[in-house]
């Protein structure tokens, strides 16, 4: 049975409210402070390793096969015409997907150490794993044809939705590196009242 204390300690566990003061907790707050996306040393394995190339060329490609698709997918949606040129692009662009999730990680393993979630790049890693079980869902869906047409490309809009969010998520991202620099939270116990 959860007490008054172990209740109130699960909530102070899980609070992550920016704005104790003013909701009665006291004066500790969330701040943004800047932190250097790469360490020196990551930086020096980004310039080196021919998967930021790599990644550099996939990006803008798989943007472009994106564009034509939402125009392929939009049409048959609008029209009811197209329909197989429009599975068949969110087919590729799916496939595209694959090759820059595999290269991607094998480029943050390269620059992080590790393949997937990285502190830099954590929530970019999550939002990708979304947009690859849409993109996925996609695909087995239209091999098992358990999608009307119509809700098929509605999947595949979803799938683009959220593969746009990932992508801005990256484009900012990389507008930081370029300024050297992240919006990172940290805890400052000793700031006051704003």
């Amino acid at each position: 049975m959860f007490t008054a204390n172990v209740f109130a300690a699960l909530i102070n566990a899980m609070d992550c409210s920016p704005w104790a003061t003013s909701a009665g907790r006291g004066r500790k707050r969330r701040t943004l402070r800047k932190a250097p996306l790469y360490t020196p040393e990551e930086r020096v394995r980004r310039d080196n390793t021919v998967w930021t190339l790599v990644q550099g060329v996939l990006a803008p490609v798989q943007f472009l096969i994106f564009l034509v698709s939402l125009s392929m997918v939009l049409r048959f949606l609008i029209t009811g015409e197209g329909q197989a040129p429009a599975e068949f692009s969110v087919v590729v662009k799916t496939l595209v997907l694959y090759t820059i999730m595999i290269t991607g990680a094998i480029w943050e393993r390269e620059v992080f150490g590790r393949y997937l979630f990285a502190p830099a790049f954590f929530w970019e890693d999550v939002v990708s794993m979304l947009v690859l079980a849409l993109h996925t869902a996609y695909l087995v869906a239209l091999y098992q044809h358990s999608l009307t047409p119509g809700s098929l490309m509605l999947l595949a809009l979803a799938a683009y939705g959220t593969y746009v969010v990932n992508a801005a998520q990256f484009v900012m991202k990389l507008r930081a590196a370029r300024r050297g620099e992240s919006w990172q939270p940290s805890n400052d116990s000793a700031m006051g009242a704003a």
